[in-house]
């Protein structure tokens, strides 16, 4: 099977965590073959990482993200076909007052140009693009 979701910061944020949410951590074993991220998303994660003192928890963090993400998953480029969707949806929802993140906005436009759909705890924050699927692992409802 390929890629279907795009999973944001937060998702492998709670994957790191000693005891993470048990149905984020249910999806993301059960489908981990489908999941992507994005380049901004590592560039997120490394900065996290490094801003830590130099610690065990620093290098357990390091050790999961070299080990069982950059090895595992793919991290997928801002791409000129990326830019593009993102400065059209910037010019539009600027338009309307509403400007997103520039960081959610390259991520959002990954998810887009790749048909992925993007699993985020946030989802209010890419609420407003257009034709984005959203899926929130952390509400077992939705």
């Amino acid at each position: 099977m390929g890629m279907i979701y795009l999973a944001d910061t937060n998702i492998v944020s709670e994957i790191m965590r000693p005891q993470p949410d048990s149905f984020v951590y249910a999806y993301w074993q059960a489908r981990n073959s489908e999941i992507a991220i994005t380049s901004v998303t590592w560039h997120e994660l490394l900065v996290g990482t490094l801003r830590l003192p130099a610690s065990i928890r620093r290098t357990a963090f390091s050790s999961f993200l070299h080990e069982q993400v950059m090895s595992i998953i793919p991290i997928l480029p801002y791409d000129q076909a990326a830019a593009a969707w993102h400065a059209q949806e910037r010019a539009r929802l600027m338009q309307i007052g509403r400007t997103p993140s520039f960081p959610d906005g390259q991520i959002a436009a990954i998810a887009a140009t790749n048909n992925l759909i993007l699993v985020t705890r946030n989802t209010a924050d890419f609420a407003n693009f257009a034709n984005l699927r959203l899926e929130n692992w952390f509400d077992p409802t939705a």
